[in-house]
């Protein structure tokens, strides 16, 4: 693994090396062999495995929805971009959809710290089970990418976003298109893998021939790797354009309806003092749809074997998801200059997390519901199983506005924008008997509770403003400046309330009331200068601010939420950049072209807020009976980071990328939760990586195209006091392709493509589950080898 990890660093410095004659020299070759390039032109590679964004004064690279595919078909856009410099995203599918199991770091901000948009729609916070957005891989069908930007440092001063301390990713769905025609793919693989997907485009059609049309759906059904549990569901994507001189008006509609089996975390203690904590397995499996081993796994009481401690089997677990998802998007032209475009868009969601347990496990619940049952009678009143089922539903509606104008002066070019959204969202915790004669299953909406252990209720309106100019001084010099405003209001209450005893950490009752968070200037400034057509430098200077979210009601009292109201402190950063970034092409020559960026970050984060839980083990790493989490200030973060990317083209027919990244994310002090204190200062942020290393080597000859996918992922943290770490790994991705001849198929198009994820079988720990200062955390497992042979048509 060390070797590795040397070779694809020397490939990256070698990279770099090499672009150094090319950054020497500033005017064009008297010989011919090399010929300039404009600096704002787009610059991709023939592959377009990653494109650089000369355009912006930010760090940012973008991702072809070609490439996506390559990678495997119906990836998810978050599990597509883990390729680029300094992001790293894990979870235990191979897709990467699982919600429940996936984390996201990208210069050491975490999944609920970045921004994301779709088409300019913003999607929210991508928490698990979270009330306030939409995770990517429900909101647009994979093939339907148009293409994903990253900016890895800071999101664009107009993103609608109240979470991007960080970057921020921007989808972008693919337009119908202007011919008529039908696409469609079918692949099947490893665990009973079958996606099938069909898409038909309607071409121009309308007295003006400026309408068209696409409709798109996909179904997807497999069998997790490690137990009988079934993802599954349907998607439909619809998008219709009418574009002319006068504007264009976008109608896009998504429908979601998925069932993720989920992973339960093993349980790891850093210093286990009993066989029970030493008992961590590498994957803990649940024993649906074996019934009758599930019942045999436990007592007559329903307790688990006390030798697994907090690493017992769940009989199952899944979250079901359904989604509406739709958006009217009109960017009017009102002269030459001036364009106003408004976009006005509706989420929908329900939703169910659902987990069937040993009822030993929830006996300090049950009990509390049941007082005068003995526990005999509590198996029978839980349906005389063992078990019982824990079941967290959702419900999410949101509506808002997107508006943005743009106009020319001169060398100016001014934006003013807004951003209004109405958030009504609400959650509450069920339980349900788990038959001994008739047992439900997971992927069911669970009916005709026990009992509500509680339910909560969550409203917002965020408003956002910006204002920014871009002054192109010369045609050398750009310079970006504005400021952004974020206006949140945010209530909470809960109308049923846990019993006492019911739920950990609890005082008297779970808090309610409103929060507003207010910050009228955060300002953002930034420049890029064009060396020589060929090089550029440019520099980005932000403050960011992120949003509370509903973690102040899970605080366990109410003097504890007024507490945190009153003496509490949003989370902010300013995140400085400078970089460089070249883009050449050589002829005659081995080497045809080169693209590259070097980007140094460092970033200021203030009042970093720590989520400590209350439990520890079970579902996940914290205990299934659920419980409150403390809120810590632990100060501020400071953070100094290098990403170094090049993309080297040999001809039209070979290819070679490697991105090189370095973070160092540090507390600055140490916490206290008032009778301990935890030593924090100058210890690395938990969960993202020091060191990592992507290397994508792709081949096209002829109607063959393959492509080797290498990542190094680093050490990783698992506590706030670093005293827990799991190992870094190296793991290898693979496609094969053949375009078939039209002479054969007769159609327009049509492949075959194999897919292999994970090639060498590597074990190792993919999202680590952070909810304590010291000693124990959890980890998910990687998810093993497996094949994918896909095949395409286009008609």
């Amino acid at each position: 693994m060390l070797g590795s990890h040397r070779f694809l660093g020397t490939l990256s410095l070698a990279a770099l090396a090499m672009a150094t004659p090319a950054l020497a020299s500033e005017a064009p070759s008297t010989n011919g062999d090399a010929a300039p390039a404009t600096a704002d032109a787009p610059t991709s590679t023939g592959a377009d495995i990653i494109v650089s964004m000369p355009k912006t004064t930010r760090s940012a690279t973008q991702l072809a929805g070609v490439e996506v595919q390559k990678i495997l078909p119906g990836v998810s856009a978050l599990g597509a971009i883990q390729t680029l410099p300094g992001v790293m995203y894990q979870t235990a599918d191979p897709w990467g959809n699982n919600e429940q199991d996936m984390s996201l770091y990208i210069h050491g901000f975490a999944i609920n710290q970045l921004g994301y948009t779709l088409d300019g729609l913003p999607l929210g916070d991508l928490s698990y089970g979270t009330l306030s957005g939409i995770s990517p891989q429900r909101a647009v069908l994979s093939e339907g990418i148009g293409n994903i930007t990253v900016d890895t440092g800071a999101g664009d001063l107009g993103t609608p976003s109240l979470n991007n301390l960080g970057g921020a990713i921007e989808l972008t769905s693919s337009d119908p298109s202007h011919t008529m025609g039908i696409q469609a793919a079918q692949t099947v693989g490893s665990y009973g893998t079958s996606r099938t997907y069909a898409r038909i485009d309607s071409g121009d059609f309308g007295a003006d021939h400026a309408s068209r049309l696409y409709i798109a759906a996909a179904r997807q059904r497999a069998r997790a790797w490690d137990y009988d549990g079934i993802q599954g569901g349907w998607q439909a994507n619809a998008k219709y354009v009418h574009d002319n001189a006068a504007g264009k008006l976008t109608v896009y509609f998504d429908y979601s309806d998925k069932s993720e089996p989920n992973e339960d975390a093993t349980t790891i203690y850093v210093k286990p003092t009993t066989a029970a904590q030493a008992y961590q397995p590498y994957t803990r499996p649940f024993t649906y749809p074996n019934f009758a081993a599930a019942r045999a796994y436990v007592d007559a009481n329903g307790n688990t074997p006390t030798s697994q401690g907090s690493n017992y089997n769940n009989y199952f677990s899944a979250a079901l998801r359904t989604d509406y998802l739709a958006y009217i998007k009109y960017d009017a032209n009102l002269t030459k200059n001036i364009s106003w475009s408004n976009q006005i868009y509706y989420h929908h969601n329900d939703g169910q997390g659902v987990v069937a347990g040993p009822l030993g496990q929830s006996l300090s619940v049950a009990q509390v519901y049941y007082p005068t049952d003995t526990i005999a009678q509590l198996v029978q009143q839980t349906g005389g199983s063992g078990y019982i089922t824990r079941v967290t539903q959702y419900r999410v509606d949101r509506e808002g506005i997107v508006s943005n104008l743009r106009a020319n002066f001169g060398n100016h070019h001014i934006e003013f924008g807004g951003w209004y959204e109405h958030n009504s969202s609400d959650n509450l915790r069920n339980w349900y008997a788990l038959s001994a004669t008739a047992p439900t299953d997971p992927y069911h909406w669970q009916q005709n509770p026990l009992f509500t252990q509680y339910s909560f209720e969550y409203r917002t309106d965020a408003i956002q403003l910006h204002l920014e100019d871009e002054w192109k001084v010369n045609s050398r010099l750009t310079v970006q400046g504005g400021v952004k405003s974020s206006i949140v209001d945010a209530k909470g209450w809960y109308p049923i309330q846990p019993l006492a005893g019911s739920y950990s950490g609890m005082v008297g009752a779970l808090p309610s009331g409103n929060i507003n968070t207010n910050k009228w200037f955060l300002p953002a400034i930034g420049a890029k200068y064009d060396l020589n057509g060929s090089e550029q430098v440019y520099f980005n200077i932000q403050k960011n601010l992120r949003n509370y979210g509903t973690a102040p009601w899970s605080t366990g009292s109410q003097a504890a939420f007024d507490y945190f109201k009153t003496s509490g402190k949003p989370e902010t950063s300013w995140t400085y950049e400078v970089g460089l970034r070249s883009h050449r092409h050589f002829n005659g020559g081995f080497l045809t072209s080169l693209d590259t960026q070097v980007n140094y970050y460092h970033v200021d984060f203030s009042n970093r807020l720590l989520a400590v839980s209350t439990t520890v083990g079970g579902l996940g790493g914290s205990s299934i009976t659920g419980g409150t989490t403390s809120l810590f200030n632990v100060g501020s973060v400071t953070t100094d980071g290098v990403d170094a990317s090049a993309t080297l083209g040999f001809g039209s027919h070979v290819s070679i990328y490697n991105g090189l990244s370095y973070n160092s994310s540090k507390y600055d002090q140490d916490y206290s939760n008032g009778t301990t204190t935890y030593a924090t200062a100058g210890k690395q942020v938990p969960g993202s990586p020091q060191w990592m290393n992507k290397t994508v080597a792709s081949l096209n000859v002829g109607p063959v195209q393959a492509q080797v996918t290498g990542m190094y992922i680093g050490k990783r943290y698992a506590t706030y006091t670093d005293d827990g770490a799991v190992s870094s790994y190296f793991m290898t991705n693979g496609r094969l392709a053949v375009d078939l001849p039209d002479s054969i198929t007769h159609l327009k198009k049509a492949s075959i493509a194999l897919n292999v994820t994970n090639m060498f079988n590597v074990h190792g720990a993919s999202t680590i589950s952070i909810s304590q200062a010291s000693g124990v955390y959890a980890v998910y497992p990687i998810a093993p080898r497996q094949w994918f042979l896909t095949f395409s048509v286009g008609l």
